[in-house]
């Protein structure tokens, strides 16, 4: 395979990813006559258009799908043969991560990742977005190089470690006016519920559950996200279902207290995924090693 070959390869990767010639040359160095003779030659070469231009850019034809994991592992082999890797050196590192997760990690995970990065790694930088429909984009476009939580939409096609099993407890007011140091079916259905809706947190268990056992809960409050639901339960008669391990990290820290689900739930896995593309970047590999080693361990909190 000569270097045009290669280029040709190439193209196509970047075409597939950027859905759009332009982009493509731009994210190349390249001209965007350049990348349309390569396309030429592409389509050419295997007798099919490869990219066909629509409303949402130029999509793949169904060749060019089946095409798309082989031209990758051939990429990713020629860049490791010919030593072109880039070597990642935490320590001189001046890298900025993006990682895609849930407020619950950010809650865990960011002051222990942090207090790591300070000693193993002072330069990098580290930029959280919150995981959304666009995770999936993003990991694959280079835009971000993790995404944690739980996120079955995107075990189809990524690479995924389990960082560990989750389960729920309840939280209430330690001065709520109906519900002691213990919870019982007849009080979680009689009582007011406040409902986090945020993305990647399994909260869709919940309901589903709930509605396998023929069990009613009463939703009164709705909120986007876990960082003031701790604030709002102490101050409220509201009771809500939540992650354990957010419980552990707020046991203690408040005027509430947790108590056992009355009824059973199933585990669900946290995990971290990233794109094949990025599988063997070194950089994205460490980060990958840091994350499992603070979160894997089940006594962590």
């Amino acid at each position: 395979m000569d270097a045009l070959d290669v280029r040709l390869l190439a193209v196509f990767d970047e075409i597939y990813k950027t859905r759009s010639v332009t982009r493509a040359a731009d994210n190349m160095g390249l001209g965007q006559p350049a990348v349309s003779i390569a396309l030429a030659k592409l389509r050419e070469h295997f007798s099919d258009p490869l990219f066909v231009r629509t409303s949402q850019g130029m999509e793949p034809t169904p060749l060019a799908a089946q095409l798309l994991h082989p031209v990758r592992e051939a990429l990713d082999a020629l860049e490791r043969v010919s030593g072109h890797r880039n070597t990642f050196d935490p320590a001189a590192s001046d890298r900025t991560f993006r990682i895609c997760m849930t407020d619950i990690s950010q809650l865990v995970l960011l002051p222990r990742l942090w207090a790591r990065l300070r000693v193993a790694a002072p330069g990098i930088r580290i930029d959280i977005a919150p995981l959304s429909s666009d995770t999936g984009r993003m990991l694959e476009a280079g835009e971000a190089d993790l995404a944690l939580g739980f996120m079955p939409q995107l075990e189809a096609g990524f690479y995924q470690q389990a960082l560990f099993r989750q389960n729920y407890v309840c939280m209430v007011s330690a001065d709520h006016p109906r519900i002691g140091k213990t919870l019982d079916l007849a009080q979680y259905q009689a009582a007011d519920h406040a409902v986090v809706t945020s993305s990647g947190t399994g909260h869709l268990i919940i309901d589903r559950e709930l509605a396998r056992q023929g069990i009613e809960r009463r939703i009164a409050l709705r909120i986007p996200n876990f960082l003031g639901v701790a604030f709002v339960i102490e101050h409220t008669d509201l009771l809500v279902t939540i992650p354990q391990r957010l419980g552990e990290v707020l046991a203690g820290r408040g005027h509430f207290r947790m108590l056992s689900v009355p009824f059973p739930l199933p585990e669900y896995a946290v995990k971290q995924h990233w794109h094949e593309r990025f599988h063997h970047d070194p950089g994205n590999r460490w980060l990958r090693g840091v994350i499992s080693e603070l979160l894997s361990d089940a006594g962590s909190a």
